[in-house]
This record gives structure tokens, sequence and C-alpha cells, in this order.
């Protein structure tokens, strides 16, 4: 059976691609399962930088401008709990709050569901006093129960976290984060070339600052569990990053001894390969993530899980998409601007423009011979060769 030619996008419809050789047209979802090159991802480098960079500035302007919100064990603060009964609301306890200590409550917010349901307000640390009158004043307004139904000031609990404790929080979370990073960076620079382990580690990178921006433009808490989830994500952008460098090593081995394709095509059919692959990794590592955001927070109500999942939710996707649509191009790009593939594909460039001019000039040369070639007239009474004589010449023979 004869092998296909390499297939192109077809020029008229971006949604379709042709066979070389059968000229059949494929549709965008048999290019993504077949992943034979269809998608031009390393030729539109440039549109990807472009989205890059918008996401990069826009998480950077927003932790610039917004910042974080803390949580409390970060921030430091008091944190006061008591049992949500049918009566009692965020709204009401906001009131109570405010009418005894005369401010606003940093956060105030239900979690659980059922029997088992509270509101838990958030503030700035309160003094003994303060923490005794807000005690006594939520008890006088709901007077909530305890375990075994009785009316008791004790089922209204409160925590103080002091400022130092949130310092050394963040110092530990912080360390956690740099040691990640920098076991990733050491270990990516072992297992690839240079060129694949600084385009890996500027995808990291990438990740890291997109979900965080993305995570202070909500103004969700940072909490240690949203820390948990960050560094979880990106050991998932490392993941990523191995298997589609694994095929672009795989497909550019030997590229620089041969002069028909070049490192770049070869890189964006390695992308092409693994693009189905990172789209259903991503996919299935949301649906859990999204089930979590359904179930525990807005049915059960769990304020505590939003935090976990939204960073790993947007910390997926954007992993998905740097690996495919960043890391790649990076690597092309680095690899383009100096050494031996620099010259490699010049060199292949420049055979296929002197092949391409030299069809152009035998194909003009053979059309003007065709052109100033002599007609000659054929005499009317001769008769055209292989003719058959006629009946009047074989009459005369006889």
């Amino acid at each position: 059976m004869a092998k296909s030619a390499p297939i192109a996008v077809d020029p008229d419809n971006e949604l379709d691609y042709e066979d070389g050789v059968s000229g059949k047209k494929h549709s965008l979802f048999e290019r993504l399962y077949t992943g034979t090159g269809g998608f031009e991802i390393v030729g539109k480098r440039k549109v990807y930088y472009g989205i890059a960079a918008v996401l990069i500035a826009i998480a950077a302007l927003s932790m610039g401008l917004k910042g974080f919100t803390l949580g409390i064990d970060f921030a430091g603060g008091s944190r006061i709990q008591l049992p949500a009964a049918a009566d009692v609301t965020t709204s009401k306890v906001d009131e109570v709050y405010r009418a005894t200590l005369h401010h606003d409550p940093v956060t105030t917010q239900k979690a659980g569901s059922g029997s088992s349901a509270t509101i838990q307000i958030r503030s700035d640390s309160l003094s003994t006093e303060d923490a005794d009158k807000l005690q006594t004043a939520l008890f006088d307004a709901f007077h909530p129960k305890n375990s075994s139904g009785q009316a008791d000031r004790n089922a209204i609990s409160i925590a103080q976290i002091s400022e130092t404790w949130g310092g050394q929080v963040t110092h530990k979370a912080l360390l956690a984060l740099v040691v990640f990073v920098v076991l990733t960076m050491i270990y990516i620079a072992i297992r690839f070339e240079r060129d694949m382990s600084i385009a890996a580690i500027g995808s990291l990178f990438f990740n890291l600052v997109v979900t965080a921006g993305i995570y202070s433009l909500v103004g969700f808490e940072v909490t240690p569990a949203a820390v948990i989830g960050l560094l979880t994500i990106l050991g998932y952008v490392l993941y990523d990053n191995v298997v589609v460098f694994d095929k672009v090593e795989e497909n550019t081995r030997g590229v620089l001894h041969l002069t028909k394709h070049t490192y770049a095509e070869k890189a964006n059919l390695a992308a092409n390969q693994t693009l189905m692959r990172s789209i259903n990794t991503t996919v299935i590592g949301i649906l859990p993530i999204i089930g979590m955001l359904v179930i525990a927070v807005w049915l059960l109500g769990v304020g505590t899980l939003k935090d976990l999942a939204l960073v790993q939710l947007v910390g997926m996707i954007v992993g998905g998409y740097s690996s495919i649509f960043f890391a790649v191009p990076v690597l092309v790009s680095i690899k383009e601007r100096w050494g031996p593939v620099a010259a490699h594909t010049k060199k292949v460039l420049a055979k296929r423009s002197g092949a391409g001019k030299a069809r152009v000039g035998a194909a003009a040369a053979a059309r003007a011979g065709s052109a100033s070639r002599p007609v000659e007239p054929m005499s009317s009474g001769a008769p055209r060769p292989g003719a058959r004589p006629s009946g009047k010449r074989q009459k005369r023979r006889h």
C-alpha cells in the first residue's frame, strides 16, 4: 500500500485538511484523534505568544493592584463559629456583630448543611473583652444549642490566631513552594537538554503566574489548602511537559542529518500527536474538581473546599494549554535562534526554495518550447499516416 503524502491545512477551509493522495477531506475531530500534523501550532506561535502575554499582563496587574486576600491562617485574627439554626443567617449575624463592635467582620460564611451547618465569622484580632461581649450578644440573639440540644453560650466558639503564627505559616508555605520549584528545575535540567529545560521552566512559571493572578482576580482567600493545590498543579504541568517533550525528542532525533523536514515541522508534528492526550488528561482531571465544586460547595455548603477547587481547576486548564501552545513554540524559537538547528533550518528552506524555482523554470521552458515548435501543414491529397486506403485507390490496383 502506498504511503500518503504529508497532510496540509486546506487554505479554503481551516476546519478541514486534505490527504495529498486520495483528496479526502477530514474533519476537525479526525485531525485531533489522528494527530498527523493538521494543526499549525509552531507556525502560528506569535498568536499563542500574544495570548500568553495578555494572560500574564492581566495576572500581573491583578496581583500588583488588588493583591491577595490572605486567609486567617496567614494573616492572623479571630475566628468565631456558631451553629446555623433555621433562624440564623449570615446577614443577621453581621447585624449583631456590627451592632456590638461597631465595625464589619472580614468575612461571614455558612459551612456544612443540615444539623452540622455552622456560621463562621472571620474578624481582626479581638481583645478578650470584645470577644466576650460578642459571644454574649450572639447568644442573646440566637440562643444556639449544644450537642445535647440545650441552649449553651459555649456553643459559640472563638479562636484567636496570632499574626506570629500566620507569619510562620506564610514562611513555610513560601519555602515549600520555592523548594518544589528548585527541585523541579534541577530534574528538568537533568532529564532534558538545555533548551528543553529552559522551555519547560518557562512553562512552569507561566502556569504559576497565571494561576496566581486569576486567584487574585477572583478574590478567594489564600489558605494552606490553596498552596497545596498550587503545588499539585505544578506537578501536573511538569508531567505534561515531560510527555510532550518526550515526543518532540523522539520525532526530532536525527533530523539534522536529513533535509526533508525542519526541526520546527517535526516539533509541530509532536505537538499534534500529543494534543488529544493533553485534552483528554485535562478533561478527566477537571471533572472531579467540578464535581467537588458543585457537590461540596454549592450543595453541601462546604465553603472551605472552594479555594482548593479553584486553584486546581484553573491550574490544570492553564497547564494543558501551556504544555502544547507555550512550551513547544518556546523550544522551537530558542532552537531556531542559534546553533545547529538554526543552520539546518536555513539549509532546508534554501533547498526548497531552489527546488521550487527549478520546477517553475522547467515548467516555463516546457511551455515556451511547445509554443515555438513549428506546425507542418498536411497536404489535402496525401493520406494521413496510418489511414486505410480508399476504395478508389484499391480499384486502380486491380
